[in-house]
């Protein structure tokens, strides 16, 4: 799958690691997300189980590695897991943060690596207007990736939305365009958070 919207699974590098500016979100800072690396926030999905997203996501990446020959290393397996912690997009500042509690020493490149590394086996995406990162949902196929970013809660779902996909590919081969990136993420709100909207008033008729 590819790490942003509409990217193959042959990924780039990420480039210096600029990113690591201190976003850490205010509910973490007041301490109402304990800092204990793998705390998961609750979904804003009933009844989802998100034990089992992570059981699946980590039991993806170890056939993936295994089948390429390629290492998964305890860093490399933690920060998927700290990525893996909720359906957030997460941040590289905060899983250098959140590192830290497993490997005190772990550094801005230790991150910057991990998910380099995550990138390129297809584990991860890059959710572009977050500058910040999600868990691939369908490591086994690759596909174009269109996300839903809720500004409320940060829950991101990946949609396959073949029909969206396959109309941009269209109008792009119609205008002979070679494309280099894309990325396909809508903002909005989530169902949970578009309920607590106060409902509008309607006028006098």
């Amino acid at each position: 799958m590819s790490p942003t919207t509409g990217e193959s699974c042959a990924h780039g590098s990420l480039g210096p690691p600029s990113e690591f500016t201190d976003t850490r979100s205010a509910a973490a800072d007041q301490g109402d997300v304990p800092n204990d690396g793998l705390h998961r926030r609750p979904s804003p999905v009933s009844g989802h189980d998100h034990h089992d997203c992570i059981h699946r996501a980590l039991a993806s990446a170890e056939k993936r590695c295994a089948e390429r020959g390629v290492r998964f290393t305890p860093v490399r397996r933690r920060v998927l897991e700290l990525i893996w912690r909720s359906h957030e997009a997460v941040k590289a500042y905060d899983l250098l943060e959140d590192l830290k509690v497993f490997d005190p020493g772990a550094k801005p490149t230790t991150v910057y690596r991990a998910l380099d590394f995550l990138r390129e086996q297809g584990l991860i995406h890059r959710v572009e207007s977050l500058n910040a990162f999600i868990g691939c949902t369908d490591v086994e196929h690759q596909h174009e990736l269109f996300l839903l970013i809720c500004d409320g809660c940060n829950w991101v779902e990946e949609r396959q939305a073949k029909g969206v996909t396959d109309a941009v590919a269209g109008e792009i081969r119609d205008a002979n365009f070679l494309p280099r990136h894309k990325a396909l993420e809508v903002h909005g709100l989530c169902a949970r958070c578009a309920a607590k909207e106060p409902k509008a008033v309607s006028g006098p008729a």
